[in-house]
Formats: C-alpha cells, sequence, structure tokens
C-alpha cells in the first residue's frame, strides 16, 4: 500500500533559518570598539533601497520594511530570486 503526502504536509518539518540585511559598514576594529550608546554606524544602502532576503544563507528576494497591524516591524516581499 502506498502512502501520498498532501501537499500541506511537504515542509512541515523542515526549518529555515530567514534573514533580512538592511545594509552592511566596514569598521576597523578600534572603530567598533569606540561605538557606544547613541552611536550612529552608516550602512552602504539609501533609506528607500530595498533590504535583502535570505533564506539559509542563501538570497531569495528583495523587500520593503513594513510596520504590522500589531507595531511590530516585517517585511514586503518585492521580488524573489529563482535559479
Amino acid at each position: 500500500m502506498s502512502h501520498l503526502i498532501k501537499n500541506a504536509e511537504i515542509g512541515d518539518e523542515i526549518l529555515v533559518d530567514v534573514s533580512v540585511t538592511l545594509g552592511t559598514a566596514d569598521l576597523r576594529v578600534n572603530q567598533l570598539l569606540k561605538l557606544g550608546r547613541g552611536a550612529v554606524v552608516e550602512l552602504d544602502r539609501d533609506v528607500n533601497d530595498y533590504v535583502d532576503i535570505y533564506a539559509n544563507d542563501v538570497l531569495i528576494g528583495h523587500g520593503e520594511v513594513v510596520i504590522t497591524e500589531n507595531d511590530k516591524i516585517g517585511i514586503s516581499i518585492v521580488d524573489t530570486q529563482t535559479k
């Protein structure tokens, strides 16, 4: 007897680490050590640029930062990367 897996069950047990990168900055160690409360680190992106979305350290798309109804930070996906 064969067992069929429903589509809804296919990925139920697989965990994926999703992360979002707002931008990056290069700092020397002595600059990093001088950072304190209230310090601002300028990133390599403009405020209106898309953020990068990664799944298990692989770029999968881009998005925009949004505030959700529950006052949480979210990402609205604007495009996805396909191979």
